[in-house]
C-alpha cells in the first residue's frame, strides 16, 4: 500500500491510552448540549425520577437520557433502537453519556413519561437564545407539515367508508347464500357438504365483520369530526398538496424565526387544515419570545378573518395573502378584493375610483350580503379598466363577520400596502 495514507495497525497497542476528551473538538456541538442540560433545573421542569430512589436498582439520571434525546433530535435519529445502537458505537455519544448505553425501552419510556418536561426544556432553550441575543424574534413565519401516522388508510373509517364497506359485504352475503342454494340443488354427497361448509365459514366471517362495522358506525356518532382510527386513535385522514392524495396522520404547526430559522413554538394537531391555527401559533410564539409585539407571516391556507382579528387584539401584526376563491378574475371580471369601502361617504369604491350609487345598507340588507358579493358584479363598459387596474394595488373588501364600518380586518392592508412584508 505504498504511496497511500495508511491507518494504524489494529494489533498495535498504545502505551498511554487515549481519552474520550481528545476526540471531541473544543467547539463541537455536543459540548453545547452537555453544558445546557447540566445547567437545567430538572426537578423544576418536571422530569420524573430526578432524585434516586432509596431502594431498588439504580436507574439512569434523566440528564443522561435528555442529552441522548437532544443528540438524536439534532442528528435526525428519532428511533429509540437506533439511539441505543449509536450510544454503543458513536464516540460523540460515548463522550456525552459517559459510555452509558441505555436500552431502547428505557429511552422510549423516558420520552413518553417526560413529554411535557421536554417541551418546557425547548422553551428554556428559546429563552436562553433570546437572553444572549441570538434570537431577535421580530418576525416569525408560521407553517404546517403533514406527518404520516402508523395508522393506515384501511384502518381509518368515516360514515361513508363504513356504508361502502357494508354495501359490498351485504352483496357478498347474498352471493354466498345464492351459491349455497345452488350447491344444494345441483350437487350431492361429500363434495356438496365440503363446499357448503366452506361457504358457511366465509359467511360467518362476513357477518362478524358486518357486526363490527355497525358497532363502529354507532361509535362514530360520538366522534366530533366523524372519523375513527383504530391503530392511532388521534390520527385523522387529511389531504396533502399532491393531487388526489392524502394520508392518515397529524398536522404539525411550527412558528420559525425568520432571521435565525429557529423554531420558537410548535404544536401537533389532527386537523387537516390550517385556518384555525394562525391565532394560537402567533400567540404561542409571542409568549415564547417574551415580546410586546410581533409580526407573523403565513400562507393563504391560514387566511381567516376571525384568526386575524384575534391576533390583532394580541398586538400581533399579521401578513396573510387572501386566497382567490372566485374564478371571475380569469374571466376578466372584478372580484371582492377589487372593491374598497369608503366609511365617510358610506359607499363602495370601484377599481378606477368611481363610486356607484349604492350605500352600505339598502333595503334593510348589508351590501356585503347583497347580490354584489353573491357573484353578481357591477360591470364597467369595455375591458380598459381591467388593464389599468392590474398595475395598482387595491385594498380588499375585508371580512363580512367584523360588522364594522371598515370591514377590512386588521392586518389585511399589509398585503397590498407593503408587499415586501412577505420577505421579512
Amino acid at each position: 500500500m505504498s504511496g497511500f495514507i495508511e491507518g494504524i495497525d489494529r494489533e498495535q497497542t498504545t502505551l498511554f491510552p487515549e481519552r474520550l476528551e481528545d476526540w471531541i473538538g473544543e467547539d463541537h456541538l455536543v459540548r453545547v448540549v452537555d453544558v445546557f442540560v447540566d445547567e437545567l433545573d430538572l426537578a423544576g421542569l418536571g422530569f420524573a425520577r430526578h432524585a434516586p430512589a432509596r431502594t431498588g436498582r439504580p436507574g439512569y439520571h434523566p440528564a443522561v437520557l435528555l442529552k441522548l434525546f437532544i443528540y438524536g433530535y439534532l442528528n435526525r435519529i428519532p428511533s429509540s433502537r437506533r439511539l441505543e445502537r449509536e450510544a454503543g458505537r458513536n464516540v460523540e455519544l460515548m463522550w456525552l453519556t459517559g459510555r452509558l448505553v441505555p436500552d431502547h425501552k428505557t429511552i422510549a419510556d423516558f420520552r413518553r413519561d417526560n413529554s411535557a418536561a421536554i417541551g418546557r426544556t425547548c422553551a428554556r432553550f428559546i429563552e436562553l437564545c433570546r437572553r444572549i441575543g441570538t434570537l431577535k424574534g421580530a418576525c416569525v413565519a408560521i407553517d404546517g407539515s403533514k406527518f404520516k401516522a402508523v395508522n393506515g388508510r384501511d384502518r381509518n373509517f368515516t360514515k361513508d367508508k363504513i356504508a361502502s364497506h357494508l354495501t359490498h359485504l351485504e352483496a357478498d352475503v347474498a352471493r354466498y347464500i345464492d351459491e349455497m342454494v345452488r350447491i344444494d340443488r345441483q350437487e350431492a354427497g361429500e363434495a356438496r357438504a365440503t363446499k357448503v361448509a366452506n361457504l358457511a365459514r366465509r359467511y360467518g366471517r362476513i357477518r362478524q365483520e358486518i357486526a363490527r362495522l355497525k358497532a363502529m358506525d354507532a361509535a362514530l356518532a360520538n366522534a366530533p369530526d366523524g372519523q375513527i382510527s383504530l391503530t392511532d386513535p388521534d390520527a385523522r385522514a387529511m389531504a396533502t398538496s399532491a393531487r388526489r392524495s392524502g394520508l392518515v396522520g397529524y398536522n404539525v404547526q411550527s412558528a420559525v424565526d425568520t432571521e435565525t430559522h429557529l423554531i420558537v413554538a410548535h404544536e401537533v394537531t389532527n386537523k387537516g387544515f390550517d385556518r384555525d391555527q394562525l391565532g394560537p401559533m402567533a400567540k404561542a410564539a409571542k409568549a415564547a419570545l417574551g415580546r410586546d409585539d410581533l409580526h407573523a407571516i403565513a400562507d393563504k391556507g391560514y387566511y381567516s378573518s376571525a384568526e386575524i382579528l384575534a391576533a390583532h387584539k394580541a398586538d400581533i401584526t399579521v401578513t396573510v395573502p387572501r386566497p382567490e376563491t372566485s374564478g371571475n378574475r380569469s374571466k376578466g371580471r372584478f372580484v371582492k378584493a377589487d372593491f374598497e369601502y369608503d366609511a365617510d361617504r358610506d359607499v363602495y369604491i370601484l377599481p378606477r375610483g368611481r363610486r356607484p350609487d349604492l350605500p352600505l345598507h339598502q333595503g334593510g340588507r348589508r351590501v356585503a350580503d347583497a347580490p354584489l358579493l353573491d357573484r353578481k358584479l357591477w360591470r364597467l363598459p369595455g375591458p380598459e379598466p381591467l388593464h389599468h387596474r392590474q398595475g395598482a394595488p387595491h385594498p380588499t373588501l375585508g371580512a363580512r363577520a367584523s360588522g364594522r364600518g371598515d370591514a377590512r380586518p386588521p392586518g389585511r392592508s399589509r398585503r397590498s400596502d407593503d408587499p415586501e412584508a412577505l420577505h421579512c
